[in-house]
């Protein structure tokens, strides 16, 4: 008699319009997969995309659920909506004429209201359609599978990540971002594994909403996910005192929450901004000093707020979490300027990691006697390179091409690195987040003082200012920073030691600052040899690694994805598990 599969699996969707992405728990609550769906879709953000992909998801059920006898599916959001928003769609200003028309009265928020009513029904329309396709999924491939729907509170699923994915037994949390279904912020307790709400906001006053309205005044698009150039010009700036009162108008801490100014002083101070917005005509450079000053704001307001959750609740550590901890300049900070000790920012920090934490709170709800351990989370969770399809392209491309096995593959690009190369490596799994953490990256020789400048023009065709990180081993990162703090994620900013900076100037950006990444053998068993062995040859222990992809597109998913950026860029090389392709001589 044939035995009846009674194994139980936890899907974790993140439904929100921007940033899907899909995780896979077994039902001893591992992690089998997770994933944000640009990857797979190479779209940018995945904007208004579905997480439950109808190619993609089955695949993945197949692979890692072949067994499956039941479903728990969690998602990020819970179905009640805020009164504005339900208000604005009986209206009719969350439908597309009502999108064209003059609104009744501005909001008082720093994005425009139209921009905002868009936001709400685009995140309307993902909780409508979620779970639809995997509904249809299950219904074909697992039709004998009870499926148990779960929904939760936003804030609550990116603590879950951040709490659950710490090095921790005890810490508070902070989740700061644009919004969730209520408010901006959200505070937690966290001990022996359990989520305790302290604090939430409610209304819009918002740090996310405030970078937002930054990044469209330096000439970016947040749309696009282009803070990141804000935080990078930031350090081409000096901070204007006078321009940091006026963003101070918008926005004051006020114990654990935020406060914005009556309609009419908001306005005032928005009009003010609007004389420091950069031209389209002229050079980002011109923004760099509202860059600065912005950046500036955003460090000293996250920390008075961190300082004030330190008073109320005592602790020394911290987790953080929410799209605002991407800001890895003012994460860089925090230690030194509030009073915690130690600091954990999860890999993915934003929406794409709440598929993770939506799938962990299904998880213990159902095994509430579970102890909870705290451990490292690898990142590495997502897609590897298909075996037969790097075997194609060393058939089939024409391309230079050697096999490397049994670990020769690190040699054999160190020496490239050293050599002045630029390589593409795609190694083992995916990382789940926005960075390149040495298994999607690419990677050059940090001495030689032109190389950063030479991947923005050739390889990533991006602007000048954009900064490259340094990926360290651990146990040398205090030769190389001061203040070193272990930085697994790629997560926080650090300032170079004076007397290492002349070392690698590639990765030094203009503030003396570098974004590192802490590599340990048993964080990054991929990337440490490569590294190990580059400082073997070289007695520097650190490379230069930025995401593979170029300006614009996501990190490169698949084989083809890899070898199209090789073949139009400037890269020398291109590394895919243990082959090593180069460029056929030019003239």
């Amino acid at each position: 008699m044939q035995r009846k599969n009674t194994r139980t699996y936890y899907i974790g969707l993140c439904a929100t319009y921007h940033d899907p992405a899909l995780a896979l728990l077994d039902e001893a609550g591992n992690v089998l997969f997770a994933e944000a769906t640009e990857r797979f879709l190479q779209y940018k953000r995945a904007l208004d995309a579905p997480p439950d992909n109808l190619y993609l998801l089955p695949q993945l059920l197949r692979r890692h659920c072949p067994d499956a006898g039941a479903f728990v599916v969690a998602d990020n959001w819970l179905d009640s909506r805020p009164y504005y928003e339900n208000l604005a769609a009986v209206l009719g200003w969350l439908s597309p004429g009502g999108l064209l028309q003059r609104e009744p009265r501005p909001l008082v928020a720093p994005v425009p209201t139209f921009q905002l009513h868009h936001m709400m029904a685009s995140q309307r329309q993902a909780i409508r359609r979620r779970n639809l396709n995997l509904a249809r999924i299950l219904r074909t491939d697992f039709p004998d599978a009870p499926v148990h729907f779960r929904h939760y509170d936003h804030h609550l699923t990116h603590a879950a990540l951040a709490c659950l994915g710490s090095p921790y037994s005890e810490a508070v949390c902070a989740v700061i971002d644009s919004y969730g279904e209520e408010g901006a912020l959200a505070y937690y307790a966290f001990q022996e594994g359990r989520i305790t709400p302290l604090f939430r906001s409610r209304g819009a006053q918002s740090l996310g909403f405030y970078y937002m309205k930054l990044t469209e005044l330096c000439g970016f698009d947040w749309m696009g996910g282009e803070e990141w150039k804000v935080m990078g010009l930031a350090a081409y700036g000096t901070a204007d005192p006078a321009l940091i009162r006026t963003l101070g108008g918008l926005l004051t801490v006020d114990g654990l929450d935020l406060k914005r100014p009556t309609a009419t002083a908001h306005a005032r101070l928005l009009h003010e901004l609007e004389c420091h917005r950069r031209s389209p005509t002229a050079p980002p450079e011109a923004a760099a000093t509202l860059a600065a000053s912005g950046q500036q704001f955003f460090s000293e307001t996250l920390n008075h707020l961190l300082t004030h959750l330190h008073r109320q609740h005592p602790c020394d550590n911290l987790v953080l979490a929410g799209g605002c901890a991407l800001n890895s300049s003012a994460n860089g900070r925090i230690l030194a300027e509030t009073p915690f000790q130690s600091l954990f920012v999860p890999p993915a920090p934003a929406d794409d990691g709440t598929a993770l934490g939506a799938a962990w709170l299904a998880w213990q709800a159902d095994h509430p006697t579970r102890t909870h351990v705290p451990a490292h989370l690898s990142p590495y969770l997502g897609h590897t390179l298909a075996t037969h399809a790097i075997e194609r392209v060393a058939r089939y491309s024409g391309l230079p091409v050697g096999f490397h096995p049994d670990g020769q593959i690190h040699t054999v690009a160190a020496e490239r690195l050293a050599q002045g190369h630029i390589l593409g490596w795609v190694q083992g799994r995916a990382e789940l987040g926005p960075r390149a953490l040495g298994h999607r990256s690419i990677l050059a020789d940090p001495r030689q003082p032109d190389m950063g400048e030479r991947i923005n023009r050739e390889v990533k065709f991006r602007e000048r200012f954009r900064p490259y990180a340094p990926a360290i081993l651990h146990e040398r990162g205090p030769d190389y920073f001061d203040d070193y703090q272990a930085s697994p994620y790629m997560e926080r900013t650090l300032r170079f030691r004076p007397d290492a900076m002349a070392r690698v100037p590639a990765v030094v950006h203009a503030d003396g600052t570098g974004r590192l990444q802490s590599v340990r053998p048993d964080w990054n068993p991929y990337f440490h040899p490569l590294l190990a062995e580059f400082y073997r040859r070289t007695q520097v222990p650190l490379l230069l690694n930025t995401s593979f992809n170029v300006m614009g597109k996501p990190i490169v998913h698949s084989v083809e994805d890899a070898v199209a950026v090789f073949m139009t860029s400037g890269l020398d090389d291109l590394v895919l598990g243990d082959f090593l392709f180069s460029k056929a001589a030019t003239p």
